[in-house]
């Protein structure tokens, strides 16, 4: 992921060698051939790409022409679609190192650039080396530990301990703040936010990120003060798994007036990209196992369940809306299922 954000060549297993398109040097080779998302090569309308079921799915597709870096630009950012006119026709091709070509999109993913690589004609020696193996492991749950804990009076309550989560390759750190103390006899009140620089800090009008982590503090204050207590896990996962980056890109997007899952596709990057079951891990190291989860979306439930821990009731967690984030909240509930 270090060396996607430098710009240097990416080798994932036997495939070709590949060159992050919006990081590389200008100086690097030109190619007939790039890596995209299925999502962006139906944005590009490529006569010959299907709807595919996974819009984030790797598509090589073909240039008539070799392309470098400053052609193949406008390919990866929908900034750039009315700025600079595409040098086509580009036609999709079979992908022989189909798995490979996956693990490189996440990789992209991770590194929070845009998921598009040119690739290399040649074999580059200094290319940075990865198999696909190296990835399963780095999403293997079981490496993340508690690296410490304090207490931590906070605003909503006085009575709160911060727990600090790291793994060994991964430098996001999650953290987990409970509140009140801890009963055998009552179910704590769980609430999994992912971090929005934007509305947590800044107090964005844009989602309702702010507002739902103030509130559900607040209920697990009240839960505190009526002898039960609660646990809000807060994962470093900016804009539902894209990264900072991309998610103001997506606004961007947005401002040109498209909706959040519309934005997320023109980017290439998939519509959810959130790790759930480190959230999972995460109550599994405080001990929880049996929880009641504030959230109005069914797919949280689903992915605790299918990570072992119980749901034993789902506590709704909605808000008002505001003429800034009524389309994206409309867009949460009929597009993403959420339960508004």
């Amino acid at each position: 992921m270090d060396a996607l954000r430098h710009g240097w060549p990416l080798q994932v297993g036997t495939g070709p060698v590949l060159l992050p398109v919006e990081t590389a040097l200008p100086a690097a080779a030109q190619s007939n051939l790039a890596l995209i998302s299925a999502a962006r090569a139906a944005t590009l309308k490529l006569a010959n790409q299907r709807e595919a079921a996974d819009p984030h799915a790797p598509v090589l597709i073909r240039a008539a022409d070799p392309i470098d870096l400053a052609a193949a630009r406008p390919i990866a950012d929908p900034a750039l679609d009315l700025d600079a006119p595409l040098k086509g026709p580009f036609r999709a091709e079979a992908l022989a190192w189909r798995e490979e070509a996956e693990a490189a999109m996440e990789l992209a993913l991770l590194a929070g650039i845009l998921p598009a690589f040119l690739v290399a004609p040649e074999p580059a020696e200094a290319a940075v080396a990865v198999s696909v193996e190296d990835l399963a492991a780095w999403r293997d749950t079981s490496r993340l530990a508690i690296a410490t804990r304090a207490k931590l009076p906070a605003f909503a309550s006085e009575e709160s301990e911060v727990v600090a989560f790291r793994s060994p390759d991964d430098m996001r750190e999650h953290v987990a703040l409970v509140i009140g103390k801890r009963s055998a006899e009552r179910l704590p009140l769980v609430r999994l936010h992912s971090e929005c620089l934007t509305g947590d800090v800044f107090g964005s009008l844009k989602c309702d990120c702010g507002p739902q982590l103030d509130a559900a503090l607040a209920a697990m204050a009240e839960e505190a003060a009526n002898g039960g207590w609660g646990v809000l896990l807060y994962l470093r996962q900016e804009g539902r798994g894209i990264g900072l980056v991309n998610k103001l890109r997506a606004y961007r997007l947005q401002d040109q007036g498209f909706d959040t899952l519309e934005a997320n596709r023109r980017l290439g990057l998939p519509e959810e990209a959130r790790d759930f079951p480190v959230a999972a891990r995460m109550l599994d190291l405080l001990g929880v196992r049996t929880i009641r989860l504030m959230t109005n979306n069914p797919a949280k439930v689903a992915a605790f369940e299918a990570a072992g821990v119980t749901v034993a009731e789902r506590v709704p967690h909605a808000l008002p809306a505001n003429p800034h984030n009524a389309r994206y909240l409309t867009t949460k509930r009929d597009e993403a299922g959420h339960l508004l």
